[in-house]
């Protein structure tokens, strides 16, 4: 999935520029000349034609060769010198936004068979520690991983997951040490602190015990197209061949291992786009035979949970928002033998659940926000009624955090909005009681009641209403004047939710209004919102989110003259989109690991990614697909025109969107865009999707991300 998770996305802005100022406020005396990429005509084939793409030799899968190289360093020398007036802005953001952050800070633990675990940050350190108490918080505290230690040395660390035995005294983990997500499996006994010899490298970063404590489950990745598509298990010490347990022969499927949550059964779940199957097996069985759930069907997607004697179903058969049924573990592979726990709602979308054994917590979305709602299972005959989970906002997101005892009758979930932090509540479904186990520190005197949220809807120019998130300080003037930053993201489903944010408020303090737009594409309004933003009505996205941003001006939310846009990775192509259809709406853009060369990337399924994705963006080999996509296509579609201030990023081992994307895409604008505006390349040479590793490391780019709209409006302060 070409996809920056949330946490990441919303740290960064985006910007977009339409003037024909000078190239930066305070440019140096004597600008440098900015790069030039060599062109080098190369035919790309496809079944309805060969294109032509002057820049296609800056791709090299190997990240070794010179000339390739040489440019991209050319490219940072060039934007650093062009930000070099910013440098001292760039320092002050970056200890704004560090000194809001608890440095000695500590997640709030969890029991999970027996003990209590947490992660916790040290103060001046970049990784955390993860540790575990037996029986109470009062025990003894165990490091089961200091991550710092373990980064020692490395330009990238960062641990993809950690599984603890269900008898407590070992802990499998995987590391990527470079950043293109291909993780090593390792396995510490949590009883001597020795780390074994045992080592698999290339796997996925989740992992599954089984129940003998010494069998795990993984994903295999292929070395090409990084494709998870074989599970193996492995036994501790053994230094054979791991065997093989199931291989996918579908490419478009991606596929993961799990545990249910009684720690009864192991699953191997597969994805596309429209299409689910798990595959199940007895944790305790020394073959691990694994059976289908439910085979596979065109355009059935599901998820499983165990409960007693019956899988928990979340199912979209005849049922396009998904609903929850009831299936005996015997008998799961036959619908005839399911039951509906919560029926279709046409209005409201389940997106997901936790069981337990006297109830059911349903987290579900209506009206474009998230919401929790709690389900009592039948009692000796006694049906119990169903409630929500209350929130006195207008505009906030409520999400269920995985409770691992499912005797417990306590749920733990968090709640957020714009101008609430992060709040960990652990609310009592018995009772009703309601107890804040952790809300979100931010440093420096941060008072909520200071900034306003609102959640208004715009209309789109096919009529269609489109729900806004936004954001600003109280004392905020609305006459039109105010600067405006507008994200949006629009892509695979995924819900961009009114979450806070404690990296923005160095913008909402300096007068701005943040706005999330909530495009097609998305699943904010339910299912068919997402199926109205994709293949073939994929423009719909795009218009969106520039109606929006003339709704959010017309409306005085923001200057004209002042709009700013962002997106990352798939919300990067919509930036790329956005400003080849109206440049002129926009003073700047940031765009980061922008998928921008649809086309050419979705014809290479050596490329990762690409065969798991033609159910989302279309197979290219088709030509309705083909002229569709490209004729969006960001880099297919650069023209003579006036661009706005633009600022890209990506990382050398970025294994979602490629570097030569969006460097491609610097080059072909740097010689077809008529105007003077900056045009600024951001590499990260040691970092892939999600930037650098490291609690603090990240806020040096948002830091620059920052300056650089700012400096566009001539703020130096």
């Amino acid at each position: 999935m070409r996809y920056a998770a949330p946490a990441v996305i919303l740290l960064t802005a985006t910007v977009v520029a339409c003037s024909t100022m000078p190239l930066m406020n305070q440019a140096p005396k004597t600008p440098p000349l900015p790069p030039k990429a060599a062109v080098k005509p190369y035919a790309v084939p496809s079944p309805n034609g060969e294109r032509n793409d002057n820049y296609y030799w800056l791709r090299d899968d190997s990240r070794t060769a010179p000339e390739m190289l040489a440019y991209l360093n050319a490219e940072n020398r060039y934007k650093d010198a062009m930000l070099a007036p910013t440098r001292a802005l760039q320092d002050k953001l970056f200890g704004e936004i560090v000194a809001r952050i608890k440095q000695d800070d500590a997640s709030p633990p969890i029991l999970d068979n027996g003990y209590w675990y947490y992660t916790r940050f040290e103060t001046g350190k970049e990784y955390p520690l993860y540790c575990r108490r037996a029986g109470t918080m009062d025990g003894a505290e165990q490091v089961m991983l200091d991550v710092n230690v373990m980064a020692q040395g490395k330009d990238y660390f960062n641990v993809g997951s950690w599984q603890v035995s269900s008898d407590n005294t070992l802990l499998a983990y995987t590391e990527d040490t470079v950043g293109r997500r291909q993780y090593v499996l390792r396995i510490k006994n949590l009883v001597t602190g020795e780390t074994y010899a045992d080592a698999v490298a290339n796997v996925d970063p989740g992992i599954a015990w089984a129940n003998d404590n010494r069998t795990l489950l993984y994903v295999e990745k292929d070395p090409e197209t990084l494709l998870g598509s074989k599970v193996r298990k492995h036994a501790l010490g053994d230094t054979g061949a791991n065997p093989l347990v199931y291989e996918e022969q579908d490419h478009s499927f991606y596929i993961g291992v799990t545990k249910s949550k009684s720690d009864q059964y192991l699953f191997i779940a597969m994805g596309s786009t429209l299409v689910s199957e798990w595959l199940v097996a007895d944790a305790a069985d020394p073959q691990l035979k694994f059976r289908p759930v439910l085979p596979r069907e065109a355009n059935h997607e599901y998820q499983v949970e165990h409960l007693g004697s019956d899988f928990i179903i979340r199912s979209n058969w005849r049922a396009k928002n998904f609903r929850l049924m009831r299936a005996p573990v015997k008998t799961s592979a036959n619908k005839t033998t399911w039951t509906i726990v919560v029926p279709h709602s046409s209005n409201v979308l389940i997106e997901g659940f936790e069981v337990f054994q006297k109830y059911l917590a349903i987290n579900e979305r209506s009206g474009g926000l998230r919401k929790i709602r709690i389900k009592p299972w039948p009692q000796k005959g006694i049906v119990g009624k169903q409630f929500y989970i209350e929130s006195k906002e207008a505009a906030y997101t409520a999400t269920l955090e995985y409770t691992p005892e499912l005797g417990s009758e306590t749920v733990r979930y968090t709640y957020e909005s714009m101008t609430t932090p992060d709040s960990v509540y652990d609310y009592n479904m018995r009772t009703g009681q309601q107890v804040l186990v952790k809300r979100e520190p931010v440093l420096g005197g941060y008072k909520p009641d200071d900034y306003r949220s609102e959640f208004v809807f715009a209309k789109a120019r096919d009529g269609t209403r489109v729900p806004v998130s936004l954001v600003y300080h109280k004392d905020l003037v609305m006459d039109g004047s105010a600067p405006l930053l507008q994200y949006g993201y629009g892509s695979y489903g995924a819900t961009m939710d009114p979450t806070f944010n404690s990296v923005r408020l160095s913008l909402l303090d300096r007068g701005f209004v943040y706005a999330i737009a909530h495009i097609r594409g998305g699943q904010e309004m339910g299912r068919a919102w997402y199926e109205d933003g994709k293949l073939l009505r994929k423009v719909n996205t795009f218009t969106d989110f520039i109606d929006v941003t003339e709704f959010l001006v017309k409306q005085k939310y923001a200057s004209p003259e002042r709009v700013f846009a962002m997106g990352g990775s798939a919300g990067g192509l919509l930036m790329g989109a956005v400003v080849n259809l109206r440049p002129d709406l926009y003073r700047g853009i940031v765009t980061q690991v922008p998928f921008v060369d649809v086309v050419t990337t979705m014809l290479d399924e050596t490329i990762p990614l690409t065969s798991n994705e033609f159910d989302e963006w279309g197979n290219p080999k088709q030509k309705k697909y083909y002229d569709y996509m490209l004729s969006y296509s960001p880099y297919d579609n650069v023209k003579a025109q006036a661009y706005p201030a633009m600022l890209v990023t990506t990382g050398l081992w970025d294994s979602q969107v490629q570097y030569y994307e969006p460097a491609k895409w610097v080059a072909k604008l740097r010689a077809t865009k008529t105007d003077r505006n900056p045009l600024l390349f951001h590499i990260n040479m040691e970092a892939g999707h999600g930037g650098k590793s490291g609690r603090f490391q990240k806020y040096h780019e948002r830091a620059m991300e920052f300056a650089f709209i700012l400096n566009q409006l001539g703020i130096q302060d």
